[in-house]
């Protein structure tokens, strides 16, 4: 009886060992820790040399690439084409149909929502767009914002 002990006068008392019950728990709380940390999920990122991002930007500007832009004011434009948000699937259907490189660039003004960009992302994979490549915003707008500021 290993939780029972005798008491001064005489008669036994009834503990439970908690000792290796806490053993227990402390080996499953560890076992718990270690599978939270392996179930989080990241996403691969992958970043160009800052040399190789300002030749691409240059012959980016001589290809034919294809430039998604979430404007401020709410409004949506492939390659400075003005488009509604209901015809957005229809255009870059008709773009990435006919085209072996289905890579397409996306840029979003700072005062779009999240949702936005979310939701055009989803037209433009929707579309066959295999690669979507975020835009960094101008020098010039960046100035503009917090010179209003």
């Amino acid at each position: 009886m290993a939780g029972a002990r005798i008491d001064i006068t005489g008669g036994y008392t009834n503990e439970p060992n908690v000792i290796p019950m806490i053993d227990i728990l402390l080996v499953l709380l560890i076992i718990f820790m270690m599978q939270v940390a392996q179930q989080r999920k990241a996403m691969d990122v992958q970043l160009p040399p800052e040399q190789q991002v300002e030749r691409d930007q240059a012959e980016a500007a001589q290809t034919n690439q294809i430039v998604m832009e979430l404007g401020a004011d709410g409004s949506y434009s492939i390659n400075a084409d003005t488009i509604p948000k209901e015809g957005l699937d229809a255009k870059l259907h008709e773009i990435y149909d006919r085209r072996p490189a289905k890579l397409m660039f996306l840029k979003a003004a700072r005062n779009r929502e999240y949702r936005d960009v979310i939701e055009a992302m989803d037209i433009a994979r929707g579309a066959g767009v295999q690669v979507i490549g975020f835009t960094p915003p101008e020098e010039k707008e960046e100035q503009g914002e917090q010179g209003d500021s």
